[in-house]
């Protein structure tokens, strides 16, 4: 929801309505209905998605509201993103501790997140983890009860709360972020003509070159839900410059490699997916469809 009234602000703002002119619509989905099990056992990312999708389709909504990190690499033809808003932080924010050498040796490490379960343990083999679900209250709750002694939870979505002071952000040469991390997606019908052109207003161009870039690797390894695979693409003279790391589940095996690239020209991510795939361990290829 934080998310949408930042969505409906920058609408307002830019067309110069008031802010009764939008409406908000709560959707719950099915990622939140199921807090129990990782997303990779009972949909994946599409348990964000489907419900947003049905009402899109049916109209009963004009554009839907996404955290792009938890949107499908491949989406219906139906569907397309006319705008992305400006990058906020990308990077994650480690709780419970005041760094990763920080935790305690064997703590128990609360997360549902392949990438951030396989970098911990590439980086603390010693620690445990279990799954842990639910929106920053509720997780932070389940920390506060002791199911955990640290957790994982995304600078941007602290920061969007009014919760900047919790946990301790993880920079981003010692830890990846997530592919699209830190990014509002805001998706409509890809024959609504009207919707499009207002929401054009809105995009940020830069957003959307490091976020096509950064889909497009995740096209071009052919990961899953469960994939551990760790993204960043930032801006450097002019090109872009992009980080990736793909791990094996328990972290025991690491690739890593970067491309330079112009902005809108994704061949050197197909390169760098290439690269990865060719130099991909069996516990690690075995998570990427286009291995082998």
């Amino acid at each position: 929801m934080a998310q949408a009234v930042e969505t409906r602000a920058r609408l307002c703002a830019a067309h110069g309505w008031s802010e009764d002119a939008v409406e908000l619509v709560p959707v719950l989905a099915s990622g939140d209905k199921v807090l129990d099990r990782p997303l990779s056992e009972i949909g994946g990312k599409a348990l964000w998605t489907k419900e947003l999708d049905q009402w899109l389709g049916e109209g009963r909504i004009d554009l839907s509201v996404h955290s792009a990190k938890d949107v499908e690499t491949i989406r219906p033809d139906a569907f397309h993103f006319p705008a992305f808003l400006p990058r906020a932080d990308r990077r994650d924010c480690l709780v419970g501790a005041a760094s990763i050498a920080a935790i305690p040796e064997g703590a128990v490490v609360g997360t549902s997140a392949p990438r951030r379960a396989a970098q911990l343990l590439n980086l603390r083999p010693d620690c445990k983890v279990v799954t842990f679900r639910g929106n920053v209250a509720t997780r932070l709750a389940k920390l506060q009860a002791g199911e955990a002694d640290v957790t994982f939870l995304a600078a941007a979505g602290l920061e969007r709360l009014g919760q900047s002071a919790v946990g301790v952000p993880l920079e981003q040469d010692e830890w990846i972020p997530a592919a699209a991390q830190g990014v509002i997606a805001i998706e409509c019908r890809a024959d609504d003509a009207t919707t499009t052109a207002l929401l054009a207003a809105i995009d940020h161009a830069a957003t959307r070159v490091e976020l096509e870039a950064e889909r497009a690797l995740l096209a071009e390894l052919g990961g899953t839900c469960h994939s551990p695979v760790a993204v960043l693409c930032a801006p450097a003279d002019g090109a872009l410059v992009m980080r990736a790391a793909l791990f094996s589940p328990d972290g025991a095996e690491r690739i890593e490699g970067t491309a330079s690239f112009a902005p809108g020209d994704h061949a050197g991510v197909k390169a760098l997916a290439a690269d990865l795939l060719a130099r991909a361990t069996p516990a690690i290829a075995a998570h990427f469809r286009k291995a082998g």
